[in-house]
């Protein structure tokens, strides 16, 4: 995929082929933003116009440096990502003894870091020698949801460009002209994304869409109030951390919709479109506080998780706070 086919960061776009065009790339780029944006499709997007055989501002997707890059066997577009957890330090090290080398075919070498956050601080200290001594043939680019994470010395030396979340007609267009998705369904995933392609994508799967429904009728339960029904819905998240952080990503939609029903009464702005009667009820139980400090909560209880702490006390502590903002 090229930059033409990219939709909705025209401004980043532009960015990136001013500076490809008069050949003025930094040695390293970081890309923030939330997840499934098109962050990585850009850090490719950049990797094959760097390494085109026939053009420099856009690839043309048809030589065979630009096949390569499509079927990830390209010998000078490297992409890195997390191994379990973390991104190890043996990791950065290859990174490190590769750019010690000419690129095999192409004019750069591209290294694709995602989640660059997830480096552990040996990872990390050794990738700041590696910024701090640049090679002309070798361009980084770091990709996280979470730049803050980063230590300020490594955000010091690349260059950031952030990508905001797409529009809902954004992707509710690729939904329907690219997946041939109906326009009912189409509009409902786009509604409910948040403006992430890769969340509407997950979303469409079918045991996504019952989970989705599970979670929302549990949190919008009057029974909610009861702690003890907190605590049964905490015992259903399980113990998989990408099944919770899902589940947290749906509790955290369904209190910001609260909050901006309970607040502007737009409710075109929400992203569960399908559950505006529910949510509208369910706004008039709490206080703007309350739903605020419920959406703090999933996000400390998000952060915790994804930091490996433990799940369980993680969960029912915050299922305490929740189910005490109810009652």
């Amino acid at each position: 995929m090229s930059f033409r086919d990219i939709r909705g960061h025209e401004k980043q776009i532009g960015i990136l082929q001013n500076a490809l065009e008069r050949n003025r790339t930094p040695h390293a780029y970081l890309f923030s933003g939330m997840k499934g944006i098109g962050k990585k499709t850009a850090a490719l997007a950049v990797a094959r116009a760097l390494n085109c055989q026939r053009g420099r501002r856009d690839a043309c997707d048809a030589c065979p440096s630009c096949l390569k890059i499509d079927h990830r066997n390209h010998p000078d577009v490297v992409i890195v990502e997390p191994e379990g957890q973390f991104i190890r330090i043996q990791a950065v090290r290859d990174l490190q003894d590769q750019m010690k080398f000419r690129p095999f075919e192409g004019g750069t070498r591209v290294f694709i870091l995602v989640d660059a956050d997830r480096m552990n601080s040996t990872a990390a200290n050794a990738l700041l020698k590696t910024l701090e001594e640049p090679n002309r043939n070798n361009l980084l680019i770091l990709i996280t949801p979470r730049p803050y994470q980063l230590p300020l010395t490594i955000l010091s030396r690349c260059q950031m460009l952030r990508f905001s979340p797409l529009s809902r007609e954004t992707v509710f267009q690729y939904l329907q002209e690219r997946l041939s998705i109906p326009a009912e369904a189409a509009r409902m995933l786009a509604s409910s994304s948040g403006g992430s392609i890769g969340r509407a994508l997950e979303m469409k799967d079918e045991d996504y869409l019952t989970l989705r429904s599970q979670v929302m009728d549990r949190i919008f339960d009057e029974r909610m109030k009861n702690p003890l029904h907190a605590l049964s819905l905490a015992g259903s998240f399980g113990q998989d951390r990408k099944g919770i952080l899902e589940r947290l990503d749906i509790l955290r939609s369904c209190f910001r919709d609260a909050l901006v029903c309970k607040e502007t009464s737009d409710s075109a702005a929400l992203f569960n479109q399908d559950r505006i009667p529910m949510i509208r009820s369910f706004a008039e139980r709490l206080s703007g506080t309350d739903l605020l400090q419920n959406i703090q909560a999933v996000n400390r209880a998000a952060r915790a998780i994804d930091q490996n702490a433990n799940k369980s006390l993680t969960l029912e502590a915050m299922m305490f706070k929740l189910a005490f903002s109810q009652s």
